[in-house]
């Protein structure tokens, strides 16, 4: 007979102490500018289905998440950026 211990991933490593916090990647490098007229540079703060990722899942601050989340709603309300993903539904 096994024991528990040895079923359930033993080869994992266990992680102890606090997690690792996120950098915001805005505070890191000051030459990023978060600008509306550049979707390319936002969209990897948008889900695949429109959504804002929250500050908690991207690790960008609080306020750069205000000026990424003003960017992003400028780009799609001009057209840069879409409001939802298109297709067929799931």
């Amino acid at each position: 007979m096994r024991s528990a211990r040895n079923d359930r991933g033993s080869d994992k490593k266990k992680r102890r102490g606090p997690p690792r916090r996120k950098v915001c990647p805005f505070c890191a490098d000051r030459n990023v500018k978060i600008d509306y007229k550049n979707p390319s540079a936002i969209k990897r703060l948008v889900t695949e289905r429109g959504k804002i990722v929250p500050r908690r899942i991207s690790g960008v601050c609080a306020k750069h998440q205000r000026q990424v989340a003003l960017a992003i709603k400028r780009a799609r309300h001009i057209a840069l950026m879409p409001y939802a993903a298109t297709g067929a539904a799931a």
